[in-house]
């Protein structure tokens, strides 16, 4: 190889360098946009999630625990009418966090939740039954107590469940 021959290399391959290094540049740049676009995504739906279930369950656990002292206060004749309308808020509270999450968590923490719900609406459905006095046969308050009980494991197992989901192990 001549001196002419190698400068003439030397000077194509540097001007294609300068030529190619601004496109290079910019798909690098845009490679690396798109990975952030994508990680603050999943931080985004990660976060959505999380929210969700931190509604759910603590909507859940108050409806929970309200309809337990409705059920109390029935049984012993003392359920009013502030009763009767914190329990309603709170139950409507319970419906919409439970249709948000309907949107956005995966179907087994979905079928955890009807789970809970199946036992929370059917208590909530007695304690009206109750209050009203058209109570079906044999429907109490101290039994409805008992079946109440069942929401129980099924509220630490949906817990448990949503906690996987978000990562966090014990």
């Amino acid at each position: 190889m001549t001196a002419a021959v190698t400068a003439m290399i030397t000077a194509v391959v540097g001007v294609l360098g300068t030529l190619f290094a601004p496109v290079l540049g910019q798909r690098l740049s845009a490679r690396q946009r798109d990975e952030e676009t994508r990680a603050d995504e999943r931080r985004r739906r990660f976060e959505a999630r999380r929210d969700a279930y931190t509604a759910m369950n603590r909507a859940s656990r108050q409806f929970h625990t309200l309809l337990k002292d409705a059920l109390h206060r029935l049984r012993d004749g003392v359920y009013g009418d502030a009763e009767r309308v914190q329990l309603e808020e709170t139950r409507r509270d319970y419906r919409d966090r439970y249709a948000e999450a309907q949107m956005i968590v995966p179907e087994r923490i979905l079928e955890a939740s009807r789970s809970v719900n199946e036992v929370l609406a059917g208590i909530d459905a007695a304690v009206k039954r109750l209050d009203r006095g058209v109570a079906r046969d044999g429907e109490s308050a101290a039994g409805a107590l008992l079946e109440l009980k069942e929401a129980e494991p099924r509220l630490s197992a949906m817990r448990r469940l949503m906690r996987e989901d978000l990562g966090i192990v014990d």
